[in-house]
């Protein structure tokens, strides 16, 4: 089975389970329109990828925690999308939740998708107990205090911020939960993974700044100018385009670099090179440097 299969059908079964009859309604309605139809679900397919890599003993503990990731994920871009943060109408293409449900239930649509992570990851681990409490850690750091997702919205209130700062928080975090969790279930050290989740997140994040440059808003599925609009950080209004682009290049090289040896290390690398020219394809780099010179 394709690792996006098994992540859908994960994410699936989650909701299921969580939309039981005594569940509101609207509730229901608004955490399902928040992860369904997905993304990329690039962490999720990150962490199966690590997970592979080690040898991927306990399979449905591994898809437990890419789907719990992906569920954070979810639940981030909720609340990121509400009035008091970005205010977006639109997310993925549609409706963003709070634009689709009103503002009180995307807020609690956003807290149910991080409970119920937790929920799917821990009703997973029983065939390998000793591997949930490392889990739980990994995936929370990678989203609360004091580096994690939840610390890098929070630098956008702040009056001074370092951009590499901001960027291994805001995404760079679970990124790096991705990677160390795939390791983790599979029952390796997350450790020498960590790396790779950090560079590929900050690569990602300056990957985002520059499609909100340039990007069409109907082929991103949400609004651009939104860094220049509302202040925040951003690679390409700090180093320009140009200077942008060779961030992202240097921080992908170093991705790549910081694969650990192991027998998936040709196929990883292989996936963070095809995840580089989806994100920034090398036509549209050339075609920014053209204009930039």
């Amino acid at each position: 089975m394709k690792p996006i299969t098994r992540i859908e059908q994960s994410l699936a079964m989650a909701l299921a389970a969580a939309e039981g009859a005594d569940c509101p309604p609207r509730l229901a309605g608004a955490v399902r329109h928040a992860v369904f139809p997905g993304g990329a679900r690039v962490r999720p397919q990150l962490c199966l990828a690590v997970a592979a890599a080690c040898g991927d003993d306990e399979p449905a503990l591994s898809v437990a925690a890419a789907s719990a990731i992906e569920l954070l994920h979810c639940a981030s871009l909720v609340h990121d999308d509400l009035p008091c943060f970005d205010d977006a109408a639109t997310r993925r293409g549609r409706a963003s939740v709070h634009f689709a449900y009103g503002e009180p239930l995307a807020v609690l649509a956003g807290d149910a998708l991080i409970v119920l992570a937790f929920q799917t990851l821990s009703a997973a681990a029983a065939s390998a107990p000793q591997r949930l409490p490392a889990l739980i850690a990994t995936i929370a750091q990678g989203v609360g205090m004091p580096q994690g997702i939840v610390a890098g919205q929070a630098w956008e209130g702040e009056p001074r911020v370092s951009l590499t700062t901001y960027q291994r928080a805001k995404t760079g975090a679970l990124f790096a939960a991705a990677t160390m969790a795939g390791a983790q279930a599979a029952g390796a050290d997350g450790a020498p993974w960590r790396a790779l989740g950090e560079w590929l997140g900050e690569s990602y994040q300056v990957a985002d700044d520059l499609r909100d440059v340039f990007c069409d808003p109907q082929v991103l599925g949400k609004p651009i100018g939104q860094d220049a609009a509302l202040q925040r950080p951003s690679a390409a209004a700090e180093y320009g385009v140009e200077g942008a682009l060779q961030l992202f290049e240097r921080l992908i090289g170093a991705a790549i670099d910081a694969v650990p040896a192991c027998p998936g290390a040709a196929s990883l690398r292989a996936l963070v090179r095809m995840e580089a020219e989806r994100l920034v394809p090398k036509a549209i780099s050339d075609e920014l440097l053209r204009v930039a010179a």
